[in-house]
């Protein structure tokens, strides 16, 4: 399997998102923001079917659409993690996108192949150039939640303590949003527009709901991100069922194993 380089590549990438998703993912579930991710992920699709129409990679389509779409989302929060807003936000933007993608693909003559392709992904298409493009990706969100971290944490678990003792609360929002559009971008990559937000939510979830702390919930999302995203490739390697089928059934079976468990 290691022979060949476009798995070498597919297992480089799946690396370095699962290492970004798992630890982006962590402080989306902590912050009750799971529909978001979800979103980010959709609204990406329109981007890069607005990248294919440009001529232009769809990566950076994605990142563009993501990133304006998750400062609008970042934008609503005021003080308090649970804005009544802001479902409504995250649905109105996330409408406007698909429709949006959806002349996209039309004013580009998109073929079927193209859009599933955006859909679902194409991991084992992952060529240097995109290896690098994720690498760019994930350490720029990475040193981001180095810098946000504390005050990040601090205005997910007590917003409102957090915004009289001085804390940037909508700043910090907007920052983290922004983080979370470009993880997305990077998840879709992976598993597709569609399923991205398994790679985000599932591990991260689960890790949240095994009751660990922050820093041993953290390694468990990367972890458990890892052995998602490593275990698709190989088993859509023996299978040849397309990998994001593996890590969304792997995702949904970790989460509900850790639901018996602790229940």
């Amino acid at each position: 399997m290691f022979e060949f380089e476009f798995m070498q590549h597919a297992f480089l990438g799946c690396t370095i998102v699962s290492v970004l998703a798992g630890t982006v993912g962590w402080f989306l579930i902590l912050r009750r923001q799971a529909f978001a991710a979800h979103a980010l992920s959709h609204i990406g699709f329109s981007g890069a079917a607005g990248a294919v129409w440009l001529g232009v990679s769809p990566l950076y389509g994605m990142i563009a659409f993501s990133l304006l779409a998750g400062l609008a989302m970042g934008s609503e929060a005021k003080g308090v993690v649970l804005s009544p807003h802001r479902d409504s936000m995250i649905g109105l933007v996330l409408a406007a996108s698909l429709g949006l993608g959806t002349w996209f693909l039309h004013e580009a003559n998109g073929a079927s192949s193209m859009a599933t392709t955006l859909l679902f992904g194409d991991v084992l298409g992952i060529d240097m150039p995109t290896l690098l493009a994720l690498t760019g990706v994930a350490v720029l969100c990475l040193s981001g939640l180095v810098f946000l971290g504390r005050p990040l944490l601090f205005a997910s678990l007590m917003p409102d303590v957090a915004q009289a003792r001085g804390v940037p609360v909508r700043l910090t929002s907007l920052g983290f949003m922004a983080i979370a559009a470009l993880a997305c971008s990077a998840c879709a990559e992976v598993s597709g527009a569609l399923l991205a937000f398994s790679l985000m939510v599932g591990p991260a979830a689960t890790a949240l709901r095994l009751g660990l702390g922050p820093i041993a919930g953290l390694v468990s999302a990367v972890t458990l991100a890892l052995f998602l995203s490593w275990g698709g490739l190989a088993l859509s390697w023996m299978t040849d069922i397309p990998v994001p089928f593996w890590i969304g059934l792997g995702a949904a079976a970790c989460y509900g194993m850790a639901c018996l468990v602790r229940r």
